[in-house]
Protein backbone atom coordinates (compact mmCIF):
# COMPACT_ATOMS: atom_id res chain seq x y z
CA UNK A 1 0.00 0.00 0.00
CA UNK A 2 1.50 3.45 -0.88
CA UNK A 3 0.81 6.40 0.95
CA UNK A 4 0.92 9.93 -0.58
CA UNK A 5 -0.93 12.47 1.53
CA UNK A 6 -2.90 12.03 4.90
CA UNK A 7 -5.76 11.49 5.07
CA UNK A 8 -6.91 13.60 8.35
CA UNK A 9 -7.25 12.98 12.16
CA UNK A 10 -10.27 11.49 14.15
CA UNK A 11 -10.85 15.01 15.37
CA UNK A 12 -11.71 15.94 11.80
CA UNK A 13 -12.61 12.61 10.04
CA UNK A 14 -14.75 10.34 11.47
CA UNK A 15 -13.34 6.56 11.80
CA UNK A 16 -16.06 5.48 14.19
CA UNK A 17 -17.05 1.99 14.25
CA UNK A 18 -13.93 1.01 11.82
CA UNK A 19 -11.48 -1.51 12.94
CA UNK A 20 -8.01 0.27 13.63
CA UNK A 21 -4.58 -0.59 12.41
CA UNK A 22 -1.60 1.20 14.26
CA UNK A 23 1.25 2.44 12.61
CA UNK A 24 3.66 2.30 15.50
CA UNK A 25 6.57 4.61 14.69
CA UNK A 26 9.54 6.29 16.39
CA UNK A 27 9.36 10.33 16.91
CA UNK A 28 12.42 10.38 14.52
CA UNK A 29 10.56 9.29 12.01
CA UNK A 30 7.67 11.78 11.99
CA UNK A 31 9.91 13.88 9.14
CA UNK A 32 10.36 11.21 6.81
CA UNK A 33 8.81 11.40 3.58
CA UNK A 34 9.98 8.14 2.51
CA UNK A 35 10.25 4.87 4.73
CA UNK A 36 8.56 1.48 4.52
CA UNK A 37 6.91 0.33 7.64
CA UNK A 38 4.03 -2.47 8.50
CA UNK A 39 1.64 -1.80 10.76
CA UNK A 40 0.58 -3.67 14.00
CA UNK A 41 -2.10 -6.72 11.57
CA UNK A 42 1.21 -6.57 9.18
CA UNK A 43 0.15 -4.76 6.73
CA UNK A 44 3.28 -3.33 4.75
CA UNK A 45 3.31 0.56 4.58
CA UNK A 46 5.13 2.77 1.56
CA UNK A 47 5.19 5.96 2.49
CA UNK A 48 6.03 8.10 -0.55
CA UNK A 49 5.51 12.53 0.39
CA UNK A 50 5.72 14.60 -2.46
CA UNK A 51 5.13 17.55 -0.84
CA UNK A 52 7.97 19.26 1.00
CA UNK A 53 7.51 19.93 4.87
CA UNK A 54 5.00 16.91 5.31
CA UNK A 55 4.69 14.66 8.84
CA UNK A 56 2.98 12.38 10.56
CA UNK A 57 1.61 13.13 13.95
CA UNK A 58 -0.09 11.05 16.61
CA UNK A 59 -3.45 10.24 15.02
CA UNK A 60 -3.01 10.91 11.41
CA UNK A 61 -5.23 8.49 9.07
CA UNK A 62 -3.30 7.31 6.24
CA UNK A 63 -6.01 4.64 4.94
CA UNK A 64 -9.11 4.55 5.29
CA UNK A 65 -12.03 1.60 3.79
CA UNK A 66 -15.32 0.19 4.90
CA UNK A 67 -13.90 -2.07 7.32
CA UNK A 68 -11.03 -0.57 8.89
CA UNK A 69 -8.22 2.96 9.14
CA UNK A 70 -4.50 2.43 9.27
CA UNK A 71 -3.48 5.42 11.90
CA UNK A 72 -0.36 6.56 13.30
CA UNK A 73 1.14 6.03 16.44
CA UNK A 74 4.31 7.47 18.20
CA UNK A 75 6.05 5.31 20.43
CA UNK A 76 6.82 6.50 23.79
CA UNK A 77 10.72 7.16 24.20
CA UNK A 78 12.56 7.98 27.29
CA UNK A 79 13.06 11.99 27.04
CA UNK A 80 14.58 14.98 29.24
CA UNK A 81 11.60 16.75 30.39
CA UNK A 82 11.72 20.35 32.29
CA UNK A 83 9.13 22.49 33.18
CA UNK A 84 10.84 26.26 33.11
CA UNK A 85 9.57 28.48 36.21
CA UNK A 86 9.75 31.86 33.84
CA UNK A 87 9.27 33.15 30.02
CA UNK A 88 13.06 33.47 30.55
CA UNK A 89 14.34 30.36 31.84
CA UNK A 90 12.00 28.66 28.62
CA UNK A 91 14.31 30.68 26.33
CA UNK A 92 17.71 30.16 27.62
CA UNK A 93 16.55 26.62 27.63
CA UNK A 94 15.49 26.49 24.22
CA UNK A 95 18.35 28.90 22.83
CA UNK A 96 21.17 26.53 24.46
CA UNK A 97 19.21 23.26 22.95
CA UNK A 98 18.82 24.48 19.60
CA UNK A 99 22.22 25.70 20.33
CA UNK A 100 23.79 22.49 20.27
CA UNK A 101 20.91 21.55 16.91
CA UNK A 102 19.09 19.11 19.22
CA UNK A 103 15.74 18.07 18.12
CA UNK A 104 13.06 19.89 21.28
CA UNK A 105 9.26 19.44 21.85
CA UNK A 106 7.15 21.57 23.73
CA UNK A 107 4.14 19.98 25.10
CA UNK A 108 1.75 21.10 27.70
CA UNK A 109 4.24 24.01 29.30
CA UNK A 110 6.82 22.20 29.48
CA UNK A 111 10.05 21.69 27.04
CA UNK A 112 10.80 17.49 26.09
CA UNK A 113 13.78 16.25 24.38
CA UNK A 114 15.34 12.78 23.52
CA UNK A 115 17.12 11.74 26.31
CA UNK A 116 20.73 12.10 26.05
CA UNK A 117 23.17 11.35 29.56
CA UNK A 118 25.40 14.10 28.56
CA UNK A 119 23.02 16.67 28.19
CA UNK A 120 21.09 15.38 30.96
CA UNK A 121 24.11 16.01 33.30
CA UNK A 122 24.56 19.29 31.63
CA UNK A 123 21.46 20.94 32.47
CA UNK A 124 21.65 19.77 36.14
CA UNK A 125 25.13 21.41 36.22
CA UNK A 126 23.92 24.33 34.81
CA UNK A 127 21.03 24.81 37.25
CA UNK A 128 18.15 23.38 35.95
CA UNK A 129 15.95 20.52 37.03
CA UNK A 130 15.55 17.99 34.32
CA UNK A 131 13.47 14.41 34.86
CA UNK A 132 14.24 11.40 32.72
CA UNK A 133 10.00 10.15 31.92
CA UNK A 134 8.99 8.01 29.42
CA UNK A 135 6.62 9.68 27.17
CA UNK A 136 5.29 10.44 23.70
CA UNK A 137 7.43 13.16 21.69
CA UNK A 138 4.53 15.02 19.79
CA UNK A 139 5.32 18.35 18.94
CA UNK A 140 8.59 18.61 17.43
CA UNK A 141 9.55 22.48 16.95
CA UNK A 142 10.04 23.30 13.52
CA UNK A 143 13.45 24.64 12.59
CA UNK A 144 15.63 24.89 9.33
CA UNK A 145 17.45 21.73 10.46
CA UNK A 146 16.11 17.97 10.07
CA UNK A 147 16.21 16.25 13.63
CA UNK A 148 18.96 13.41 13.38
CA UNK A 149 18.39 11.34 16.49
CA UNK A 150 18.81 7.52 15.34
CA UNK A 151 20.38 6.86 18.25
CA UNK A 152 21.92 8.72 21.23
CA UNK A 153 25.06 10.22 19.27
CA UNK A 154 24.85 13.53 18.33
CA UNK A 155 27.88 15.39 18.13
CA UNK A 156 27.25 17.32 21.78
CA UNK A 157 27.31 13.60 23.11
CA UNK A 158 30.24 12.38 20.93
CA UNK A 159 32.13 15.36 22.44
CA UNK A 160 30.60 14.98 25.81
CA UNK A 161 31.76 11.87 25.65
CA UNK A 162 35.34 12.17 24.71
CA UNK A 163 35.95 14.89 27.39
CA UNK A 164 34.67 13.04 30.24
CA UNK A 165 36.57 9.85 29.37
CA UNK A 166 40.08 11.55 29.63
CA UNK A 167 39.28 12.00 33.57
Amino acid sequence: MIIQQIIGNPKTHSIEGLEIDLLEIEWFETTKRIQRKRTNSGVEIAIKFIQEGQRLNQDDILYQDDKKAVVVNIKPCEAIVMTPLSLLEMGTICYEIGNKHLPLFIQNDQIMMPFEMPMFRWLEASGYKPEKQEIKLLHLLKSNVAPHGHGNSSLFTKILNMASSND
